[in-house]
């Protein structure tokens, strides 16, 4: 394709671009994202990008009008595909026509994600795909979220994506490419055809310093700005808004319209234009031929400065005309919320009737998804309240709407105008909890759990009640439990009692876990609230009370609520409960299979996954290089944070080296594991304390231990805690019928890591009592079962402690599966299940064809070439 002389220079751009469309000729398709200032020559590249042959050409561009607007750029961008929504899965194209307004109800974005993925594979049937995204960072945030998730699952579709921004920020998880100025040569050829003095040619080279769009506006903008007076781009603005003053009014009026809408849709244009008395036929004429905008099937200015020049230069009379002609030309039934933000444009002041308006608007926005939208609605419905109550009220809202949206410090601001003297004792309540989620969102160590508590202290009743366990479950988000659950309990301590899992562990810190243990047990079968409003406090009370069965329980609701209501958090959180569960019944395949899918799931958001199942499954493996470097990851988070993410590292670390043998770096862990008495962790630390400690010749430490980890179990009743005591118990007095006791319990319970560590330490017991043919069978079982799980320190350990008896532990070859990465692991295991390419997409957030692709890869590594093998192999 030959080289446009407004794309001099940019051969390497055009290279790269190219190799990016190239590749999804050929399947492996991918995004990038063109990054410069204004001006720099990126929509001059889109437009190359563009006419390249072969494609399906799908636009869109982000607008400043439209930035709150949730997904208001995807639905520009899939308007062309709409008539194939009909050919989706149900459960997909309901996700897109809530997204697009077309149903109620509430949006997901990774199912929007995955149904508009399932949209371009569709339209990229017969041939490839390429969509272009200008003035992406204009976008509304909910789009942005779904190119971002589409950019990253494209390797084996022949799709292309191209965006363009001005800065970082938006799209920042996508490969970039940073387009820069011109070098001095390629602006002088760019400039030759510029008739301006040699003098003036050098002055405008040093203020456009490459800027392609300087260099060709600043000449018609009659002159030029002093670099260090005015950039280049203001000074093209001031060009653009020459051109429109020469121009008729009623061609600078239709201009004005078509800045102040930024659908780009002519029909609503022309209306709007009409009302306002404009002779559109001339106008559109007189408008198209100044080369500022293009008026076809869609409204496009030459170039987004244009569009903003436009708009500035009109006064604020001319812009609330505009916007008032807008709003009544905006279909109310069709499109009820652009409607109302052009009528809040218009306004000239104070007016409820508006700011009501925008209220209702914000709550539609809000049950779409759009958190963004509803702030901004919001925050204008404040400014537009005449009534002071309101206002403040409003202005509460929109500081909340802006915090769920993640703009923290806009929250804070927003907060800081609010009138307090006007709120009544809930809508006080309301403030301080937000006021206690902006600091904890801020600085995590600091007293942001306090002013949620101050906020329940406004309340009564279950509302009050609900209010702490929010400050306590605030805390556990972070890993933040030791602290705050001391504050939490005070703080309850001050309520009336009433039998909830509040009061539970109030008892808890009070009498211990014998009259704890009971209240807790009645909060699982009776407070439902627990589950569905803090379910990671839910899954910290499973493990302290050693219930494999209630965990199982509350990780199963997990699972089945985050699906069904495609909850990320919720799901996120019920697989990662998965994984640890399938550790502790020492199923590390399928431990393995949902960090897969959690790890997807935070792909997915372009969040990190949850560090907490990896430190366990590395530390049951015995892999002591993963292990450190996730427990690197902790440590690093210590200096801020203290607590449940650092125990849970030093617990992994105990389990590790007891495995490796390394006692004494194994009782160090343990100890900082219970050290900070947090809840389940202090308490499955206690058994690697005892051990360590034995082993360390420790006696003491051993036998408080052993008292304290007889406490929990004994309370809680259970076949898995009093195997685990037994075994200690066996460990510190040295009696069979204790190491006897443990196998009994154990031998009936799902933990099977912890029956072959029984069997371990028995035959450990036996082999220095002298006893080797009873040793061999307790160590030959113990290998065989730590082997089979893949718990490769123990099992080496095994090993060693076997030969010493005299008997040579049978190796296990390791299984092809070994190799595969963990994603392939867990595509592995579904598709051995019977899951199609398209189930396993859906699980994974990924297209049919990448699933293909990954099984390729899977059927090279274990060397197999059938789905039917694949099933052997995982049966």
């Amino acid at each position: 394709m030959p080289t446009s002389p407004r794309l001099l220079g940019r051969d390497d751009e055009i290279r790269c671009l190219d190799g990016v469309l190239n590749a999804a000729r050929e399947g492996r398709g991918g995004a990038i994202v063109l990054r410069g200032e204004a001006g720099i020559g990126k929509s001059a590249l889109l437009e190359h990008v563009r006419n390249a042959p072969g494609f399906v050409v799908l636009e869109a561009s982000g607008s400043e009008f439209e930035a709150e607007l949730p997904f208001a750029a995807l639905h520009q961008l899939c308007v062309p595909l709409l008539d194939h929504l009909t050919e989706l899965a149900a459960g997909r194209r309901e996700a897109l026509e809530v997204a697009f307004g077309l149903a109620t109800g509430a949006p997901d974005v990774l199912r929007i994600g995955l149904a508009t993925l399932d949209l371009l594979t569709a339209a990229a049937a017969d041939q490839p795909v390429l969509c272009l995204v200008d003035d992406a960072h204009w976008l509304d945030e909910a789009s942005a979220k779904v190119f971002t998730f589409l950019g990253r699952r494209l390797p084996a579709d022949p799709v292309a994506m191209v965006f363009a921004a001005r800065q970082a920020g938006v799209l920042d998880q996508l490969p970039a490419l940073v387009v820069e100025g011109l070098s001095d040569a390629d602006a002088r050829a760019l400039l030759a055809a510029e008739p301006v003095d040699d003098k003036v040619r050098e002055r405008l080279l040093a203020e456009a310093r490459g800027n392609p769009l300087a260099l060709l506006e600043l000449p018609r903008a009659g002159g030029f700005a002093l670099p260090e007076v005015s950039s280049a781009p203001s000074a093209i603005e001031a060009g653009f808004q020459r051109r429109v003053a020469v121009l008729p009014a009623d061609a600078r009026s239709l201009l004005i319209v078509a800045s102040a809408d930024p659908t780009g849709e002519p029909l609503l244009m022309w209306a709007a234009a009409r009302s306002l008395g404009v002779d559109v036929t001339t106008a559109g004429a007189v408008a198209e031929a100044s080369g500022l905008v293009s008026l076809s099937t869609r409204v496009r200015f030459c170039h987004p400065l244009a569009r903003s020049a436009v708009y500035l230069a009109a006064d604020a009379a001319e812009r609330q005309a505009v916007h008032l002609a807008l709003a009544a030309a905006t279909d109310a039934q069709v499109d009820p919320d652009r409607r109302v933000w052009h009528l809040a444009q218009a306004g000239t002041g104070p007016d409820d009737r508006v700011a009501a308006e925008l209220e209702r608007s914000a709550a539609r926005a809000r049950s779409r998804g759009g958190v963004a939208a509803a702030a901004a609605f919001l925050e204008r419905a404040a400014t537009l309240s005449v009534e002071p109550r309101l206002r403040a009220e409003r202005t509460l809202a929109a500081g909340q709407a802006k915090f769920d949206a993640g703009a923290v410090d806009v929250a804070a601001d927003l907060l800081s105008t609010v009138e307090v003297e006007l709120l009544d004792s809930p809508e006080l309540a309301r403030a301080d909890r937000l006021r206690g989620q902006v600091a904890f969102a801020r600085n995590p160590v600091n007293d942001g759990p306090e002013f949620v508590l101050t906020a329940a202290r406004r309340m009564t009743g279950a509302a009050a009640r609900e209010c702490v366990l929010d400050a306590l479950e605030m805390g556990l988000m972070v890993g933040r439990a030791s602290g705050v659950t001391d504050v939490v309990v005070r703080e309850a301590r001050s309520m009336p009692p009433t039998p909830d899992v509040l009061n539970a562990l109030v008892v808890l810190s009070a009498e211990g876990h014998r009259a704890a243990v009971p209240l807790l047990r009645q909060a699982f079968t009776d407070d439902s609230l627990m589950w569905t409003g803090h379910p990671a406090l839910a899954t910290m009370l499973a493990g302290e009370l050693w219930d494999a069965e209630v965990h199982h329980t509350v990780t199963a609701w997990l699972m089945k609520t985050g699906r069904a209501a495609g909850s990320p958090f919720v799901l996120r959180l019920g697989l990662a409960q998965t994984a640890i569960m399938a550790v502790h019944a020492g199923d590390l395949g399928a431990a393995m299979s949902a960090i897969a899918e959690e790890e997807a799931v935070a792909d997915a958001l372009g969040v990190a996954p949850l560090p907490y199942p990896r430190l366990h499954l590395a530390a049951m493996r015995g892999r002591r290089d993963e292990l450190a470097q996730h427990t690197e990851h902790a440590t690093r988070a210590a200096a801020r944070l203290a607590g449940l993410l650092v125990a849970n590292a030093h617990w992994a670390s105990a389990v590790l080296h007891n495995g490796l043998g390394n006692y004494p770096a194994a009782l160090a862990a343990a100890r900082l594991a219970v050290e900070p008495g947090d809840l389940y962790l202090a308490g499955i630390a206690l058994p690697e304390l005892v051990e360590a400690a034995v082993r360390c010749g420790e006696e003491k430490s051993a036998v408080v231990a052993l008292e304290d980890l007889t406490k929990r179990t004994a309370a809680a009743g259970t076949d898995w805690g009093l195997g685990v005591a037994a075994c200690s118990r066996a460990l510190v007095s040295g009696s069979e019928d204790d190491y006897r006791e443990a196998l009994e319990h154990l031998e009936v319970t799902t933990a099977k890591p912890y029956l072959a560590r029984a069997h371990l330490l028995y035959g450990e017991w036996l082999r220095r009592a002298g006893r080797r043919i009873d040793a061999r069978g307790q160590l030959r079982t113990a290998h065989e079962l730590l082997s089979g799980m893949g718990m490769e320190a123990f099992a080496a350990r095994a090993a060693q402690e076997l030969q010493a008896t005299g008997e040579i532990a049978r190796s296990r070859s390791a299984p092809a599966a070994d190799d595969l990465t963990s994603q392939e692991q867990h595509i592995a295991r579904l598709v051995a299940t019977g899951a199609t390419s398209k189930e396993v997409a859906a699980r994974l957030f990924l297209s049919p064809r990448t699933v293909d692709a990954h099984l390729r890869n899977i059927y090279r590594k274990m060397g197999i070439n059938s789905r039917r093998q694949l099933k052997e192999q995982f049966s």
